[in-house]
């Protein structure tokens, strides 16, 4: 029985003129993350993604792979059948046939996207659960609430029996909105905001901070193990390791310290930005919520921000802890975010941080320091590491 992948697509189906560019976007990634598969052809129509294996290209591990390709609202598994009834009803009795024997309740929604088909959509549906209930006496059907969806499909060339439908990663196609650089420590809170803004169609670089020997070799390695989970979503991910012990250890001698962590995290967006700017990036990405941390206060997000000039997207900042662990858990990083060890933000914390710091106060604690040497410094010694 030939098999397929029904990709449904979600929000392109709202855009106009330039609903092109988005699935030609989806349908390049699509190809790019099978390719290590097998051969499979491609295409798209009303909204849909026809996904044909060729020769032995497996569909089950295609399947896992679509899922996670933003863009694609649902999937599932179909027979491509002719659009004949006594077909279709043959098909969805044999394809079906092991999913039913577990279920007791069923319906059947038939679509009819060919006009031309001599039955309308609840006519194909009910001859389709005639037969079904026909192999399978235990069966029930339930209008509202039903444990399986039989879905019929009745297109241009072929009609498409399927079963069991699953959620996809929804969103827009990676790169489909551009680039941006996500700042990406060891915790839990950075991962998740890449993720979310990847999901609204931007392709990531990211940047992470590193302190050795303050920092271990286990806490760099965490990190990168973190944007390889992450590289299951978004694709090929370039993590530019920023040494940073020397500007820790000025900000140690030449700072008062309740300012050290503004400080630090006024170079770290220096630093990105000066990144990001280098790898075409148009927008910055943090982790931060607000009220979070001493370090996310109105007060602080304002001083720490005010050094870039590319917007700064922080997804995360109306989402409390709970909120956001539920999303790791989800796509995955949560159980390495909480490996113990600690990255660079731990380095030399005050003991009493400024919660509400004045900005011309933050620049007066700068003024000891040579900024551009150190930023200079710190982006001569970056290395880059690609995941995906």
């Amino acid at each position: 029985m030939r098999e397929v992948l029904l990709l449904k697509c979600g929000e392109l189906v709202l855009k106009g003129l330039n609903r092109g560019r988005f699935e030609s976007r989806l349908l390049h990634i699509l190809r790019a993350r099978l390719a290590p598969l097998g051969d499979y052809r491609l295409s798209i129509s009303q909204s849909t993604v026809y996904v044909e294996p060729q020769g032995d290209a497996p569909v089950g591990e295609a399947l896992e792979v679509c899922r996670r390709v933003f863009g694609i609202v649902s999937l599932c598994c179909a027979a491509v059948c002719p659009k004949d009834m006594a077909a279709i009803c043959d098909t969805a009795a044999r394809y079906l046939n092991d999913e039913l024997e577990h279920t007791r309740t069923f319906k059947v929604e038939a679509r009819r996207a060919d006009k031309r088909f001599p039955l309308t959509s609840p006519q194909i549906g009910a001859e389709v659960g005639a037969r079904l209930l026909e192999e399978h006496p235990h069966l029930r059907v339930r209008m509202e609430g039903a444990e399986r969806i039989v879905k019929v499909e009745i297109r241009e060339q072929y009609a498409y029996v399927s079963g069991e439908r699953l959620p996809g990663a929804g969103g827009m196609p990676t790169g489909a909105n551009g680039r941006a650089m996500l700042l990406l420590s060891g915790g839990i809170d950075s991962p998740v905001a890449g993720h979310m803004m990847a999901r609204r169609g931007l392709e990531l670089g990211a940047v992470h901070f590193y302190s050795y020997p303050y920092t271990s070799e286990e806490a760099r390695d965490k990190v990168i193990e973190l944007a390889r989970i992450l590289s299951g979503w978004t694709g090929k991910l370039t993590v530019s390791v920023v040494p940073f012990t020397h500007i820790q250890q000025e900000i140690r001698d030449k700072c008062s310290e309740d300012y050290f962590t503004l400080v630090m995290r006024r170079f770290m967006m220096r630093l990105a930005e000066r990144v990001a700017r280098h790898q075409g990036c148009k927008a910055l990405i943090t982790g931060e919520s607000l009220g979070q941390v001493a370090s996310q206060t109105i007060e602080s997000l304002n001083a720490t921000g005010s050094v870039c000039r590319l917007p700064v997207f922080r997804p995360l900042i109306g989402m409390d802890k709970e909120e956001i662990v539920v999303r790791a858990r989800q796509i995955g990083t949560f159980e390495t975010s909480i490996l113990p060890y600690e990255d660079c933000c731990t380095v030399f914390t005050p003991r009493h941080p400024q919660t509400k710091p004045k900005l011309e106060n933050v620049e007066k604690q700068e003024e000891n320091l040579d900024i551009d040497g150190l930023v200079e410094e710190a982006f001569a010694g970056i290395e880059r590491i690609t995941l995906g």
